[in-house]
């Protein structure tokens, strides 16, 4: 179904119609916004992943729920 969605013409005709509705001074600025974004964006899911591996490396593990007369409580 999207298999040609992303051939070479298609973004030709995109980046004509970006620079016609943005103009040559503002592309350069919302590429810039734009990467600074999905840096962003990926320095944050690393964190994220990180400090949950650090939590479950250092997680206890549960602790035992006391019995009293043979029955669980």
């Amino acid at each position: 179904m999207l298999e040609g969605i992303f051939q070479p013409m298609h973004l030709i005709v995109i980046a004509g119609i970006a620079l016609l509705i943005f103009g040559p001074k503002k592309l350069p600025e919302l590429g810039k916004g734009l990467g600074d974004g999905i840096r962003g964006f990926k320095s944050a899911m690393q964190g994220k992943e990180e400090s949950a591996t650090a939590n479950l490396s250092s997680a206890k593990p549960p602790a035992e729920k006391p019995e009293a007369n043979g029955i669980m409580l």
